[in-house]
């Protein structure tokens, strides 16, 4: 049967959702547009068969991460020494497999949950999605919808239940809009308006600010990602940084260098920081990114310090393909970006105590690793600040710097924890407690960023207790639903 004019109009306004849900993230941040992109979604979804749902939920994926996710090909084809037709073809497939996600989420809602209180069992289908999409296969929790909503009038929810319960409420927006806009449906605005107001009721400060503050000098090198793991890149590197650390000294307390700013081991890079440590003022605390090595011969990603300094960290949560080989024994050596240096690393310790810098207690976050909730929280809750050191290299100049950043700012938001935030290229930054921006460094130039945080101590509710009760919500809204009036059709 040829697919009715209906139908085709409902799969071009999924493509419009898809990108419509990118402009709700950084640098476009028209949060605005969320609920518009679920609203058409939600609009005509229960005339659909499954596998029209699917296909539906299908190509909504694929619009949002060909546009949201498009830094996928900076990465494969500019720094993963991949032709154009092959990088086109894998981020395609990249694109492709994600969406996946979207058609299995829509498929179940529409083969168990009907009509009946559709509104919540679509808001709680999708929030489950997103659960799913960050742990499954490692995770990707990249362009959660409630990301974008870290300056909407909603970000007073984030401290409270964190992106997913963000998310659950930008969805429940657009389906109550639509059943107020489509159906007359008056009793929509009174949870609608609660959605929206009861965040001005809400405390805007969950956690206590020292008194004091701390300066903080972080350095960006700014250096060619090709040329990094040379012996020329290793000398450029060394000098620049401390270069960079020498015009700095006397104005902070803590200096940070972004990840692996040394391409080098820790072993080769002890006597370049510790013959810079020599010459800073006494207390200054110097902290970086390296690679180490065990005496297994196993990889870390980590930060180390010298000077007043205690303790490392070893990332936890390694980025598939580019810090370790999924099927190792079948890929490696099969294309050039399957052989990408550093992408043998082994993952730290579940849990690892904060490292001390200037008397401050440092929870890591690298890289990747801030855009995952549960794992910065648990980092904030035994730290004073959160540090994030990273290489956005990779990304090129593409939206994902940008994204990364807003990530960073909603986990601040969060955990009522500044984040500081240092990086190869872009973007650097200072961000509060509150999730604001206190000083930026400008993206691709060699530069320093000096500035101050305050240490802070308490926690708000979604350090104490996670994502959760979010989670929690977001089934218990499917079960009014469940069985009721489903859909039985292929």
């Amino acid at each position: 049967m040829a697919p009715t004019p209906v139908f085709l109009l409902q799969l071009l306004l999924a493509l419009v959702a898809g990108g419509f849900t990118t402009l709700t993230a950084s640098p476009f941040e028209l949060w605005w547009l969320g609920p518009v992109a679920i609203a058409l979604l939600y609009v005509g979804l229960h005339t659909l068969t499954p596998a029209q749902a699917a296909l539906k939920g299908w190509l909504y994926g694929l619009a949002l991460f060909a546009s949201g996710a498009s830094w996928v090909y900076v990465s494969i084809h500019d720094y993963g020494y991949t032709g154009v037709p092959l990088a086109v073809f894998l981020t395609g497939l990249f694109v492709a497999v994600l969406a996946l996600f979207y058609a299995g989420t829509f498929w179940l809602y529409r083969r168990f949950f009907g009509a009946r209180l559709a509104l919540l069992s679509f808001a709680g289908a999708w929030v489950l999605g997103e659960v799913l999409r960050t742990y499954l296969f490692t995770g990707f929790p990249w362009l959660l919808l409630g990301s974008g909503y870290v300056d909407s009038p909603l970000a007073s929810w984030a401290p409270v239940g964190g992106v997913y319960l963000l998310s659950l409420l930008v969805v429940l927006s657009g389906t109550l809009a639509a059943e107020l806009i489509m159906r007359r449906q008056w009793w929509a605005v009174a949870p609608l308006a609660a959605i929206w107001l009861v965040p001005l009721a809400l405390p805007q400060q969950w956690t206590t600010q020292a008194t004091t503050s701390t300066r903080v000098a972080l350095l960006q090198g700014n250096l060619p990602q090709l040329l990094k793991w040379t012996s020329d890149g290793q000398r450029i590197a060394a000098n620049t940084y401390s270069r960079l650390t020498a015009e700095v000294a006397d104005e902070a307390d803590i200096i940070i260098w972004p990840e692996t700013a040394l391409p080098m081991m820790e072993t080769q890079a002890r006597p370049v920081l510790e013959r810079v440590q020599a010459n800073l003022p006494p207390g200054v605390a110097l902290v970086t990114g390296i690679v180490q090595l065990d005496e297994a011969n196993r990889y870390y990603n980590g930060v180390i310090g010298v000077g007043s300094v205690e303790g490392s960290y070893q990332k936890e949560h390694l980025v598939p393909f580019g810090e370790y080989l999924p099927l190792e024994s079948v890929l490696r050596g099969a294309i050039d970006f399957f052989d990408l240096p550093m992408s043998s690393f082994t993952k730290g310790a579940h849990e690892q105590p904060p490292m001390q810098a200037a008397g401050i207690s440092l929870g890591n976050a690298i890289c990747y690793e801030i855009i995952y909730p549960q794992l910065v929280a648990r980092r904030a809750e035994q730290s004073d600040v959160l540090l994030t050191v990273s290489n956005d290299t990779w990304f090129g100049a593409s939206l994902g710097p940008h994204q990364h950043l807003q990530m960073a700012r909603l986990r601040a938001l969060e955990n009522g924890r500044y984040v500081i935030r240092a990086t190869s290229n872009g973007i650097t930054a200072i961000i509060d407690d509150q999730g604001r921006i206190t000083a930026q460094a400008p993206q691709f130039e060699t530069t320093s960023l000096v500035g101050e945080f305050y240490a802070m101590q308490g926690s708000t509710p979604f350090t104490r207790t996670g994502s959760w009760p979010a989670w929690l919500l977001a089934g218990l809204m499917l079960l009014p639903g469940l069985g009721l009036t489903r859909c039985r059709g292929k």
